[in-house]
């Protein structure tokens, strides 16, 4: 799960303006550090076939 922290980050890097949350930008940034963050998990964890 991605920490508020790191999601104001990310809002606050690839935002056009203060609090823009709505961007394509944002959006595909905050897609991918999650998918980031689960293919993590999915090392770490292999027999975890219900998060999948």
């Amino acid at each position: 799960m991605i920490s508020k922290e790191q999601k104001q980050s990310i809002i606050a890097e690839y935002g056009r303006s203060e609090g823009d949350t709505g961007s394509p930008e944002v959006q595909v940034a905050l897609l991918t550090a999650r998918i980031n963050d689960l293919t993590e998990h999915f090392k770490a964890n292999p027999k975890d076939h219900h998060s999948r």
